[in-house]
């Protein structure tokens, strides 16, 4: 039972770190971005584009319901898109957009981003603009499900946890059946032959959780370390916090407490039938 219950905590640990690693990602970015546009000046002639990127610049400092405005510098829109075009003479074959990063006071939303449309058009008729939060709405939705396939392996973690106690419990049952007759003709009570097995079945079970717990944590802290050298901004809003890594080493008493309860009502019930 110790190892059982030690692999069991151990992959439990991992899927909850990862149900709450993912948590992060999804509130973190989703708040970051609810209130981000992104502005594409398309013009194909440099002079033209530097200009109207500049004009439209200077009219977004000036609106109220702008918060800040960023013109992304070339070099950093040619590293995004260097995965795709290489570097090199790419860039001279096809011309780069301007952008320019954009932080509203309120959420993005249909309106708002409609309103600066209208006012962006007459400064570069060739720009667009669009909300962060949708293109990156996929993404998002993609680390939802696997969000909530995390949370279902973990009760389906829990489940197989409760059987391996309950199997235990009856072959340990099966197993002392003739002393069990004879204690309970003695005078022993069910209440107090489960108590022999819930005793025996803490101990295996605080243990297994404790090793459970270091295992688990010690994959999680590598797999964090090499999360972190991806240094991308999306996985690191995945790092958990001391309140995530403190719900984690709850995990082993709350195995421990299933644990102990199956135990006992496996023998309470079993004891009814046998005896």
């Amino acid at each position: 039972m110790p190892w059982v219950m030690a692999i069991m905590v151990a992959l439990t640990v991992l899927a909850a770190g990862a149900a709450l690693a993912l948590n992060n990602v999804v509130g973190q970015a989703g708040g970051e971005l609810a209130a981000r546009a992104t502005i594409q000046v398309l013009e194909p002639d440099p002079a033209a584009r530097a200009a109207q990127t500049e004009a439209l610049d200077a009219m977004l400092r000036r609106q109220r319901d702008v918060v800040s405005a960023r013109i992304v510098p070339q070099a950093e829109v040619a590293e995004l898109l260097e995965p795709w075009l290489g570097t090199g003479d790419g860039f001279d074959v096809v011309p780069l957009p301007a952008l320019i990063d954009v932080a509203l006071a309120g959420e993005a939303d249909d309106s708002a981003v409609a309103r600066l449309r209208a006012k962006i058009i007459d400064i570069a008729p060739n720009a667009r603009i669009d909300a962060q939060s949708v293109w990156l709405a996929p993404v998002l939705s993609a680390i939802t499900t696997l969000r909530w396939m995390a949370v279902g392996l973990i009760l389906l973690l829990g489940f197989t946890a409760a059987a391996a106690v309950w199997l235990a419990a009856r072959n340990a049952l099966g197993t002392n059946r003739d002393t069990l007759e004879i204690v309970h003709l003695l005078g022993g009570s069910d209440a107090q032959i489960a108590s022999i097995f819930q005793r025996s079945i803490l101990v295996d079970a605080a243990i297994g959780g404790a090793v459970g717990l270091v295992l688990g944590g010690m994959a999680l802290a590598l797999l964090a370390r090499q999360f972190a050298a991806l240094d991308s901004g999306l996985v690191a809003a995945g790092g958990l916090t001391a309140g995530d890594w403190i719900l984690l080493a709850i995990l082993p008493l709350c195995a421990t407490v299933i644990a102990v309860y199956t135990a006992r009502m496996t023998v309470l019930f079993t004891l009814r039938r046998i005896l």
